[in-house]
């Protein structure tokens, strides 16, 4: 077997900045595999691109541009929002607004999205709605440690059901 669409993939990998030297972001060897239904659009696209046709076994070893993962750097999703939003009964929380943070908020269409916040001022609050991944290239490599074909279920689902996936 070989991963397919609708092949459930489980692997370990390195992911590093730039190139294999680049600083480590992060790693599933010593701990949990990641395992996700290929073709389901839960990875970045060009991450399955390269794991096509690959086998249980296979190592890989491949750089995805930053435009090919999660975007350029978008200076216009950095925003100046006014104090009153980080309100909560009228109360300014101040232990949140702290320079570095990640704050889940909304849109005002409902759609959830992360914030970073980068600086408080008299004005408003600057937050930064990229990515933290946006702008960078992206290294990584690994070993496909298993595959298998998708249950029907799964597939309808579009995820993962069972062991390392969505359990309902």
């Amino acid at each position: 077997m070989v991963i397919e669409n609708n092949t459930v993939v489980s692997l370990h990998y390195r992911l590093t900045e730039n190139d294999l030297l680049g600083e480590l972001v992060e790693e599933t060897f010593g701990g949990d595999p990641l395992i996700f239904l290929y073709g389901a659009g839960q990875m970045i696209q060009e991450f399955e691109r390269q794991l096509a046709g690959k086998a249980a076994g296979d190592n890989f070893a491949f750089g995805i541009q930053s435009g090919d993962a999660y975007g350029e750097h978008d200076p216009d999703a950095v925003v100046l929002l006014p104090l009153s939003v980080f309100e909560h009964e009228g109360q300014l929380d101040r232990e949140m607004l702290v320079p570095g943070n990640m704050i889940p908020m909304s849109d005002d269409q409902g759609n959830r999205l992360q914030g970073l916040v980068q600086e408080v001022t008299a004005e408003g609050v600057v937050m930064d709605f990229n990515h933290p991944m946006a702008g960078q290239d992206l290294y990584f490599t690994g070993i496909i440690e298993s595959l298998r074909a998708a249950t029907p279920t799964e597939i309808a689902h579009g995820h993962v059901h069972g062991e390392g996936g969505h359990h309902h």
